[in-house]
């Protein structure tokens, strides 16, 4: 009963001083708010990163054709013949692969409408666009019977069709000439910037791997396989699956090094998303700065209120309130100062949120353990920054407070 007392005097104080109290709880209501918005912007910032990386190739490892030695001298990475699309079908077979496009790849000058370019000729299966998450801006992409025939086909990077045909034009249907041979365009990737490997996807011409391999290269090697695992959990056991494939096919003793390398671009996506939680933690430790300034107001009103309220604890000390009753008010004041500022911050955060995924065109995503803590938090500053307000009232002699003026 004693609480509900002390808590009904409190809440009269607290009317009485109306905007007093709205200004106190102000801090509150920022710091919860901010917690709370900037973490979801985060969050969702965070998770939109990840899904375009995952996108753009989280999944993905690429089969270099390894080192090949001519006369003592070693070619280094790329120089081995011994990849096969043979290997790239093998592949295929492995259960956690979703995607596989065998490639080659080369430089060439490209002529068309009277303009040239020297840019380059990757030659591609038809899965890439799957691998990569590609998108086109006109036309489409070739088909596995395509590659198959060896079709003299070829999809345009957007900085490619910029510089012979002129930006924005569409050149479906028209003929480039890559070397000598001629291509029929029949299609345009929409822009892609470079690719987490670092190529440049906008200068770029996509052609079946078949047409490089017989009627631009004439050879029967590739130097690449790209591969997409079906999950990006799956990557390390696709990684090792792989690796013992080829080694088996290419007859590769034990203990022998490899005639072929296996990449993955895990690591780059794992600095990217370390990266974007790193910036969410910071910026919600900032906003959790806001909660300390809150409770820095509460302590300073708080103090105000017992320097104006001394002769009233007097009263209720010389009829009988014990020193624990009157720190037990004040704490109560100052909960229910943060319990008010918490809880209206908590509804101002999930507006700031929704604001905010309108205004950034991304999903943002409220987490319900930071909105447990934001709360528990500024509950937690609020009584902490109350106690000593509230000791201070409690240790007023009775005397001294009823002669106050």
């Amino acid at each position: 009963m004693r609480v509900v007392v002390a808590l009904m005097v409190g809440l009269k104080s607290l009317q009485r001083q109306r905007l007093r109290t709205v200004l106190t709880m102000l801090g509150m209501v920022i710091g919860v708010a901010a917690v709370i918005a900037i973490s979801a912007i985060g969050v969702g910032a965070q998770q939109a990163i990840e899904d375009r990386i995952e996108s753009g190739g989280a999944n993905m490892l690429i089969v270099l054709a390894g080192n090949r030695t001519i006369g003592g001298v070693r070619l280094g990475m790329g120089a081995s013949s011994r990849l096969t699309a043979e290997d790239a079908d093998a592949i295929r077979a492995i259960p956690d692969v979703a995607y596989v496009s065998p490639g080659l790849r080369m430089r060439a000058q490209v002529v068309a409408s009277g303009q040239n370019w020297n840019t380059s000729i990757e030659g591609a299966g038809a899965e890439m666009p799957q691998i990569h998450d590609w998108q086109l801006e006109a036309g489409t992409f070739f088909t596995a019977r395509d590659v198959q025939n060896a079709e003299k086909c070829a999809v345009l990077g957007s900085m490619v069709r910029d510089t012979l045909f002129g930006p924005g034009v569409n050149p479906v249907g028209q003929t480039v000439r890559a070397g000598i041979v001629p291509l029929k365009v029949i299609g345009v990737l929409a822009s892609k910037g470079q690719s987490s490997g670092g190529q440049d996807q906008d200068d770029t011409v996509f052609v079946p791997y078949t047409t490089v391999q017989r009627r631009i290269r004439g050879v029967t090697y590739l130097d690449r396989v790209t591969i997409s695992a079906r999950t990006s959990d799956s990557v390390s056991r696709v990684e090792a699956a792989v690796t013992r494939l080829l080694r088996q096919r290419h007859e590769i003793v034990p203990g022998a090094d490899n005639d072929f390398r296996v990449a993955n671009l895990q690591e780059i996506a794992a600095v990217r998303a370390s990266a974007a939680r790193t910036m969410t933690e910071l910026l919600t430790g900032i906003a959790a700065v806001a909660l300390l300034i809150g409770g820095v107001g509460i302590m300073n009103i708080m103090l105000v209120a017992v320097t104006e309220r001394t002769r009233e604890i007097g009263i209720r000390t010389a009829i009988g309130a014990r020193s624990r009753d009157v720190l037990l008010q004040f704490l109560l004041e100052a909960f229910v100062l943060s319990a008010a500022g918490a809880a209206i911050g908590v509804l101002a955060g999930f507006g700031a949120a929704d604001a905010a995924q309108d205004w950034l065109g991304w999903r943002t995503a409220i987490r319900p353990d930071t909105v447990i803590l934001a709360v528990v938090v500024s509950l937690a500053i609020g009584v902490v920054f109350g106690f000593y307000p509230a000791a201070k009232a409690s240790r007023l002699d009775p005397i001294d407070a009823l002669r106050f003026e």
